[in-house]
């Protein structure tokens, strides 16, 4: 069976593209998505890519994620500094996190800075735009072609 990562995607991304573009880049979320996929099948992964403007949604995903995925790929957006639920629900979930950013959150707000996401995570790439979801799905990939049979 193809290991299943699940990449979940931050309120308001769904404007991607358009939303502060000097920001986040004129890339789509279709766009983020198609790369997200050639991706991972280039890596023998199958991914689940979504995104909610709801945070209950978004924990509703990451407790399916529990036994069913091999990963997950977060891009928590706002919720990275204010949602606890999120955390606890990625460490209830027991699934390997890498929490991801396309903007580099260190040269931005201080109130920014703070995650309640990477103290868990397995890793956190921020500032690299979409190519740090790329990153993340390798890591995962090499992961699992590394762990035994």
């Amino acid at each position: 069976m193809t290991p299943r990562i699940l990449v979940l995607n931050d309120p308001n991304l769904n404007l991607l593209g358009t939303r502060e573009p000097e920001q986040y880049g004129r890339e789509t979320l279709a766009d983020l998505a198609n790369s997200c996929a050639d991706s991972a099948r280039a890596l023998g992964l199958d991914i689940e890519f979504r995104q909610t403007n709801h945070e209950g949604e978004l924990i509703d995903w990451i407790h399916a994620a529990r036994g069913r995925c091999a990963g997950i790929v977060i891009n928590p957006g706002a919720w990275t500094h204010t949602s606890v639920a999120i955390r606890d629900a990625l460490v209830a979930s027991e699934v390997p996190v890498i929490e991801v950013h396309l903007s580099n959150v260190h040269k931005r707000e201080p109130f920014r800075h703070i995650s309640f996401v990477s103290s868990i995570a397995v890793g956190v790439i921020c500032g690299l735009g979409s190519h740090g979801y790329r990153m993340a799905l390798a890591h995962f990939g090499q992961m699992l072609a590394e762990q035994p049979a």
